[in-house]
């Protein structure tokens, strides 16, 4: 068994809603403090004791190479696989798959825009302690808006900005069973069909966080996670 831990980073998206930001650049390529968004990201993943990256790049993919280059700057081993025509997720995904060695157990895949203090023990314990193909991370739903509660009088009791709905979302983290590349699609979306099937057959955990997360979607939410970081609200490897 290798004692390399290998991650798959899905680097490969446009970003069209964090326009004209991403005119120029991939967006994982789009910098919070100067620093990209995906360089957090490797960051993090280095922590948990990632030896191995394999970026998933695609739309102007160079400029993902040109700053990790071998990864040797980065305390990594950096790995590229690009796509020459659009493959969904879960192309890609397999595509990256075939550069990490057979002997891997485990890998750790996530989507480029993701940044997080998840430590990943736990997920590990949970993905071995119930034998699953795959183990995702959920998070709380956040509430888009600012919620207010009241009492049966009808008088306002507080307000809570932002808080989280009762449900539970896709983190876009994942833990994988090396084996699950010939379950994958060619082309296509791995949460659309290989996940669906995992799902009937009981093989996908799930694994619920209440870490810091944050998906990078718009402006605002770049803006916000600027400011938890400078005002120290979030902590995060290698800040």
């Amino acid at each position: 068994m290798s004692d390399r831990f290998f991650a798959l980073s899905i680097a490969g998206g446009r970003g069209e809603r964090l326009r004209p930001l991403t005119d120029n650049r991939p967006k994982p390529m789009v910098e919070i403090n100067g620093k990209p968004i995906i360089g957090y990201q490797v960051d993090w993943m280095r922590a948990q004791g990632v030896t191995d990256v394999v970026f998933l790049t695609g739309y102007m993919g160079g400029m993902i190479q040109d700053y990790f280059g071998n990864g040797s700057e980065h305390g990594i081993t950096a790995h590229y696989s690009s796509e020459d025509t659009p493959l969904g997720r879960g192309g890609a995904i397999k595509q990256g798959l075939s550069q990490v060695p057979k002997d891997v157990k485990n890998v750790l895949v996530a989507n480029g825009d993701i940044i997080t203090n998840q430590p990943l023990a736990p997920i590990t314990e949970l993905h071995e302690s119930s034998n699953a193909t795959g183990t995702m991370m959920l998070v709380p739903y956040p509430s888009q808006y600012g919620v207010v509660e009241s009492n049966d009088q009808q008088v306002v009791t507080q307000f809570i900005e932002k808080g989280s709905l009762p449900f539970w979302i896709n983190a876009g983290v994942y833990l994988f069973d090396r084996k699950i590349e010939s379950l994958l699609p060619d082309i296509g979306d791995h949460e659309t069909s290989t996940f669906q099937d995992l799902a009937k057959q009981g093989k996908l955990s799930a694994y619920h966080s209440e870490m810091a997360w944050t998906s990078i979607e718009s402006p605002k939410d770049l803006s916000d996670i600027t400011a938890e970081i400078n005002e120290g609200r979030l902590v995060l490897a290698g800040v």
